[in-house]
């Protein structure tokens, strides 16, 4: 990324962190090793951090998880979502390197670059499972709801939680940036991304994201893309409906709930657990679904690390989200950072939409890019209004950050 006239040693942590951001697109061994080489970055410069004010209801989501591990007695395999707490590191990277709307542009054509290779990836897997299906006389829904297509990512979640961020970055950019310059480019790029969304056929996140394109899609139908569609409501015969299943799973996890509100059951003791939750009037769990996780953000919490953990990330997310609102408001209507603000407000929305369907926030990669795109807004937010920039709040809060950011 070309930010500034020649390379300078004090660029090194936005140049790493931005290029960690579009990485989340492509490699998730290449976004973490970029990160710890931003935050090294960022300590060898001596560059001042900048807190966002949710770092308290993080800070506390973080140390929830870590009481429910410690009090459900499985510490080992509760490990993985502890290693998990490094890939918040990119919120606080992010507000702390990145400082102008101009910077955050970059990383957004970045992600545009990285999510339209991606996309075209995804559509040469598309055409190739296709057909196969033919060449095999299967039917291709049955063919490919098991098996689709991933990108450059190993699942197609993660490919479609991916996909939406960027159209609604990109969406953002074309009708609300005062700066025009390539927005011919990123409307066709969008073409591609959002074709490959739809490929993806996951059902949750293509509603949150580009229900007008959905529907465009479902007339043309291109893929079956109107079968799958059609199977929210109507599960082809033969087949396990998802829908029930996922209702069974809320039911799974309610009885969790229920009887572990404080603490849950601890990280990752959903998939060991759950056969003890299963109730008389329930059905009894089948080979062909699965049970790994609740397909749910917010039971998952709660049922894993209890109500109160629940309760931190949703103020965490719902902070930022009236952070936004509230600068948006504030900023007169021609100012180049409300295409930012606007943007965040959309995948906050988003994720919270598509989170009632999938555990889409237990995926590190898309975890990440929604952490840096809640950064870009703080960053944007105190671009607009200096005095915002004292992100803690005031009295011991304040003089704590202060002292911290030295």
């Amino acid at each position: 990324m070309v930010l500034s006239e020649g390379f300078h040693r004090k660029d090194a942590p936005l140049y790493l962190v931005g290029t960690a951001a579009v990485t989340t697109l492509v490699s998730i061994r290449a976004f973490e090793t970029l990160m710890a080489g931003a935050l090294v970055a960022l300590i060898v410069m001596r560059q001042r951090w900048r807190l966002p004010p949710i770092w308290l209801p993080l800070s506390l989501l973080l140390l929830g998880t870590l009481v429910s591990l410690f009090a459900s007695g499985h510490l080992r395999e509760g490990l993985p979502q502890v290693r998990k707490f490094y890939v918040y590191l990119m919120l606080f990277l992010v507000t702390s390197a990145v400082r102008t709307v101009r910077e955050i542009r970059w990383v957004a054509l970045g992600w545009a670059l990285a999510a339209t290779l991606s996309s075209a990836w995804a559509l040469k897997q598309f055409f190739e499972k296709y057909r196969a299906a033919q060449r095999s006389h299967q039917s291709f829904y049955t063919a490919y709801v098991d098996s689709r297509i991933t990108g450059f990512m190993g699942h197609w979640m993660t490919l479609s939680g991916e996909l939406m961020m960027t159209l609604l970055v990109l969406g953002a950019i074309v009708f609300f940036a005062r700066d025009r310059r390539g927005v011919a480019w990123l409307v066709a790029a969008a073409f591609p991304v959002a074709a490959a969304l739809g490929l993806t056929w996951t059902r949750s996140v293509s509603l949150a994201a580009v229900p007008v394109l959905i529907a465009a899609l479902l007339i043309a139908n291109p893929g079956d893309l109107r079968e799958r569609a059609v199977s929210a409501l109507a599960p082809h015969e033969g087949q396990t409906d998802s829908n029930s299943h996922r209702a069974e799973l809320r039911r799974i996890g309610w009885e969790m709930i229920k009887a572990h509100p404080w603490l849950g059951v601890g990280p990752e003791q959903v998939s060991r657990q759950y056969q003890d939750y299963i109730r008389p009037d329930m059905a009894r769990p089948r080979a062909s679904e699965y049970y790994g996780h609740l397909e749910n953000d917010f039971l998952q919490y709660a049922a894993e690390r209890g109500v109160p953990t629940l309760v931190a990330l949703l103020w965490m997310i719902g902070w930022a989200l009236f952070d936004f609102a509230r600068a948006l408001r504030r900023l007169p209507s021609d100012a180049e950072e409300r295409w930012v603000l606007e943007a965040a407000i959309a995948v906050i929305v988003s994720v919270l939409v598509s989170g009632w369907y999938s555990w889409n926030l237990n995926n590190s990669e898309v975890l990440a890019m929604f952490l840096a795109v809640v950064g870009c807004g703080y960053v944007a937010m105190w671009e607009a209004e200096p005095s915002l920039e004292k992100p803690a709040g005031a009295g011991t809060t304040a003089r704590f950050v202060r002292q911290f950011a030295r």
